[in-house]
């Protein structure tokens, strides 16, 4: 009990601050209330910030069995259709920022995490444990779970997501506040789709309420769509609600043919209210920490929700590693190399959203200037350098 961690939560982040510390010679244990270890069916980007923690984490083989590698993002006109080059990715990226920018499914790369850690250690993760709280005193941290049971180590990270019971435990229930605009997901067998829209790229459909996203995944053999719209009517926050294809495609009439030509063929749709969160002042007492959408849930304008918690993982087992017999300098150094970056991809999400709705785009005169403002090839690199060069595997804990 005294060299153990116990991490609430198997999910990416979970699973990424598991193999970090199982790496640095930690022992772990992983506590998942799902019955079965798996991911939700759907896509994540993984820029070149993430990438370079997962190959420090010995994962670039395994990526390359599911991994897509874009050529490059586009942005497309909601109506018309018109397409514009937004960002080179593939080869430019890898030689820009030393690690590609890849598309995923979310259960692919959830798969290889669980792998690796499992692969140092074959028990680490126990199932049907949802946890009833926590606490901590003296040399040690317990997870109570609502079976009766309970579990204690040296430290218990909490990452179990944007409706954390480790959080609510600690500083009591949050108070999120609805963004206006829905979200919907839902997966496309490549195959299904005419052959101008199975191109390895990733497309934003710019609209004036609306965003649509899709990109491939699973080594292009699936297409991921992701849209969003502005609407009140609905305001639960689960990925796990279906939808109808009916009820998308009328959030999205007078949209491009090639928007409802997707639309008509997702499996399952999906769809859940977009909510917001004021950034949190401290994520960890005594012996007990959060990481990932625990402690910094995020819209997804930035694609960085699933990255964040992937560099917050390496970098909580860092600091551990080093300052293991202290848990106020192990946290205080966790947040303290955390809290700035993580909130300013929360802020610049919040803001994203913004400009992703833009009204001018209703307007056929003013797309090309907001095009060229908001969205062009260099404006973009400039604004997102701070994002793609960091190096959480070089960071001084």
């Amino acid at each position: 009990m005294q060299d153990k961690v116990i991490i609430v939560g198997a999910g990416i982040g979970g699973l990424a601050a598991a193999l970090s510390l199982l790496k640095r010679g930690i022992d772990v244990e992983i506590h998942e209330q799902a019955p079965e270890l798996k991911e939700v069916g759907a896509g994540i980007q993984i820029s070149s910030n993430g990438t370079r923690v997962l190959y420090a984490l010995g994962l670039e083989d395994a990526l390359k069995r599911v991994q897509v590698l874009p050529q490059r993002r586009v942005i497309r006109h909601w109506s018309s259709g018109e397409t514009w080059n937004w960002f080179d990715l593939g080869a430019v990226t890898r030689q820009r920022y030393g690690t590609p920018h890849v598309m995923l499914h979310r259960g692919d790369l959830h798969g290889l995490l669980a792998d690796a850690v499992k692969a140092i250690k074959p028990d680490a993760v126990k199932l049907n444990r949802r946890c009833s709280g926590v606490a901590f005193e003296g040399d040690h941290a317990e997870v109570r779970f609502e079976d009766g049971s309970g579990a204690r180590a040296a430290y218990v990270i909490g990452a179990d997501g944007i409706h954390s019971r480790v959080r609510a435990a600690l500083f009591g229930a949050d108070k999120p506040i609805f963004t206006g605009a829905v979200a919907w997901r839902g997966l496309v067998a490549m195959e299904k789709l005419p052959p101008h829209l199975q191109e390895m790229q990733g497309v934003n459909w710019l609209g004036p309420h609306g965003h649509v996203l899709h990109y491939p995944v699973r080594r292009g053999e699936i297409m991921n769509f992701i849209s969003f719209v502005e609407r009140d009517d609905w305001q639960v926050e689960s990925w796990v609600t279906q939808g109808t294809k009916d009820e998308l495609a009328n959030d999205f009439r007078g949209w491009h043919a090639d928007v409802h030509e997707m639309i008509a063929r997702i499996e399952t749709p999906y769809k859940w209210a977009m909510m917001v969160r004021g950034p949190m002042p401290q994520w960890s007492k005594g012996r007990v920490t959060l990481l990932g959408d625990a402690c910094h849930p995020t819209l997804p304008f930035l694609g960085q929700g699933g990255v964040m918690a992937i560099e917050d993982g390496y970098i909580v087992a860092e600091c551990l590693a080093k300052y293991f017999g202290d848990p106020a300098q192990a946290f205080a150094r966790y947040e303290d190399i955390r809290r700035e970056r993580t909130a300013s991809v929360v802020r610049k999400s919040h803001e994203n959203r913004r400009s992703a709705f833009s009204p001018a785009l209703d307007d056929p005169n003013a797309v090309g200037v907001e095009v060229a403002r908001e969205w062009q090839q260099e404006r973009v690199r400039e604004r997102m350098e701070w994002l793609y060069a960091y190096d959480a595997t070089a960071v001084a804990v």
